[in-house]
């Protein structure tokens, strides 16, 4: 039967109305025998670690039974790889699905949560579920968090502020004294989650691990996720390390048996399995850097100094053309319309794919 005046159907939060739909990245189809590349999610190019793969496979023999709810191995894994308490930490489907239990912990109709934009396009998703209202500082003009305004912009409503750093889609990140001056203006009652999806292509000195941070504060929380350096974003797996109150708030408000048998089984060896993992990571990072001296080589003159696993270009009216331009090329960035492209550091190959559309592009 199909809705009516007389039959309008359920009645559905009012609050979705406005909520925006996530847009993943494209994904590449090869064809007519040419081979297409897919830089648009910022996934890891590298197939998973082989003794990764191996753990994997011997558990998926049980994947009848549900997996340990608490993730109490990979917990525990965790809290010994970072020095902290284990009561400190809670895990999530990606670090997405960690986001969504702080909002659910902390707002509510009424409530504001503060975040920079542009920014991760799931933050006004998540707000938007949770009836909150978000609350957009602009980015500065080198594509940066505005920390003053964003202390400005904490009211007697604010609940939650979130800090994306290294910052998604253009790759920026916080430094440690701004990082530090934003902190002692923000009210002890609000709970300032820093966002370190990336944490692990940084290489700027003046950029802070905010686990450290998060140390002596009781208002910090950090989340982290293994879908990106560690190559698991199939999986779904994300952490958060806070304190103990907000921590179990977060444990609360977790989907049950959220973060499958397999997805924990291949966590916790990855952190086993660190040091080849992180090679890895090194290799994106030289990668990265060969991607922006090119750029700025070809005449593209604000490429962001990103310290994350992309490189941004701030595009504006031409962005989705760019994009056309790319996957005719045979590879799929991210475009945000409007504003610029995210392109992924991928295999060297596809990024001079990339880079000779960058280049014909600029010439133009």
């Amino acid at each position: 039967m199909s809705t009516s005046p007389e039959h309008p159907g359920p009645r559905l939060r009012p609050a979705l109305e406005g909520v925006p739909a996530y847009k993943p990245g494209r994904a590449a189809a090869d064809r007519d025998g040419e081979r297409t590349y897919k830089l648009s999610s910022n996934e890891n190019p590298y197939p998973p670690l082989p003794s990764v793969l191996a753990k994997v496979r011997d558990a998926a023999e049980t994947f009848n039974r549900y997996p340990d709810m608490f993730a109490t191995g990979l917990t525990a894994a965790i809290a010994e790889r970072f020095d902290v308490p284990v009561t400190s930490v809670a895990t999530g489907t990606g670090s997405v699905g960690v986001l969504q239990q702080v909002v659910q912990s902390c707002a509510a109709e009424g409530d504001e949560v503060v975040y920079a934009w542009r920014s991760f396009e799931a933050y006004p998703v998540v707000v938007g579920i949770s009836g909150a209202t978000s609350v957009r500082v602009p980015l500065t003009a080198d594509e940066r968090h505005d920390l003053d305004a964003m202390a400005e912009a904490v009211t007697e409503r604010t609940r939650l502020v979130l800090v994306c750093s290294p910052n998604n889609p253009t790759g920026t990140a916080v430094r440690r004294a701004e990082l530090v001056r934003f902190l002692n203006r923000v009210p002890p009652h609000v709970l300032v989650v820093i966002d370190e999806a990336y944490r692990e292509f940084v290489r700027d000195p003046d950029v802070p691990d905010a686990l450290e941070v998060y140390r002596d504060r009781p208002n910090v929380a950090v989340l982290r996720t293994f879908s990106k350096a560690y190559g698991l974003a199939g999986l779904r797996v994300g952490f958060a390390v806070a304190h103990e109150p907000v921590a179990e708030a977060l444990r609360k408000t977790a989907v049950p048996f959220g973060v499958s048998g397999l997805a924990q089984v291949a966590a916790t060896t990855s952190l086993e399995a660190e040091a080849e993992l992180l090679h890895r990571v090194e290799a994106l990072v030289t990668e990265r850097s060969r991607v922006q001296a090119a750029l700025r080589e070809q005449g593209w003159t604000a490429v962001p100094a990103s310290q994350a696993n992309f490189v941004w270009l701030r595009l504006g009216e031409r962005t989705e053309e760019f994009a056309a331009a790319c996957e005719q090329a045979g590879v799929m960035v991210r475009p945000f319309a409007g504003e610029g492209a995210r392109i992924t550091i991928g295999e060297r190959i596809a990024d001079d794919v990339f880079l000779d559309v960058a280049k014909r592009f600029v010439a133009s």
